[in-house]
Order: structure tokens, then C-alpha cells, then sequence
């Protein structure tokens, strides 16, 4: 299944668990108002979460927060420099999820520029 196939799937059924639940709908809406842009750009702050995703092993956070850095104009190159700080600040388990993000980053960018 493809990246964007997975993140598509998972979407749904996020929304269609905060249908059932309203309390985590408010929870989705402090997260909403927390990325949203202030004094850091949205971008720097989708390289952010992608790099604490990294740290705290989150394979859905991952895959989340890629997409979102890459919709929000994140290059290469960035996305390469935060994986490297969340291998400075999570050690060798955060470099195996680097490696499965990096991963997760290229399948993405290769499945965008086949549109």
C-alpha cells in the first residue's frame, strides 16, 4: 500500500473515531490551535513534530507529520536536518525511526512527483 494510500486510511478512521467521541474532538482542536502559525512558521513547526514523532517512535506521527512538512513547502534537505536533531536527542532507537521516516519521506516526495 502506498504512503499516501496509508495516511488516507488512517485519516479516516481518525474522523471517524472523533465522530463517535466528542472529547477527543476538542482534544483535535487544541492540537489544530497549537499548530497553528504565531511567531514559528508552519513549516518549521511540522519539522518539529516530524523530529519529536522520530523521538518518541511514532510510526502514524511519522507518516503524519512528513506529509504535513512536505505540504507545507519543507525541502529535502530540511527534512534530512530534522531527523538528524532527533537522532542527536533520542540516540540509537530514534535513528532506526529516522531511517523508517527518511524512508516514509521518499516514498512520499516519489509519489508526489508522479502526479
Amino acid at each position: 500500500m502506498s504512503k499516501t494510500r496509508q495516511l488516507s486510511t488512517f485519516r479516516q478512521s481518525m474522523s471517524d473515531l472523533l465522530e463517535e467521541a466528542p472529547e477527543l474532538r476538542e482534544f483535535a482542536g487544541f492540537i489544530e490551535s497549537a499548530e497553528a502559525t504565531d511567531s514559528i512558521d508552519h513549516r518549521t513547526k511540522e519539522l518539529m513534530a516530524l523530529a519529536i514523532s522520530v523521538v518518541v517512535r511514532c510510526d502514524h506521527c511519522i507518516l503524519w507529520h512528513t506529509d504535513a512538512a512536505l505540504e507545507a513547502g519543507a525541502s529535502h534537505e530540511e527534512v534530512v536536518d530534522a531527523l538528524t536533531v532527533a537522532v542527536v536527542m533520542g540516540g540509537g532507537p530514534a535513528m532506526t525511526y529516522a531511517v523508517d521516516a527518511y524512508e516514509t519521506f521518499r516514498a512520499l516526495e516519489a509519489e508526489r512527483d508522479a502526479q
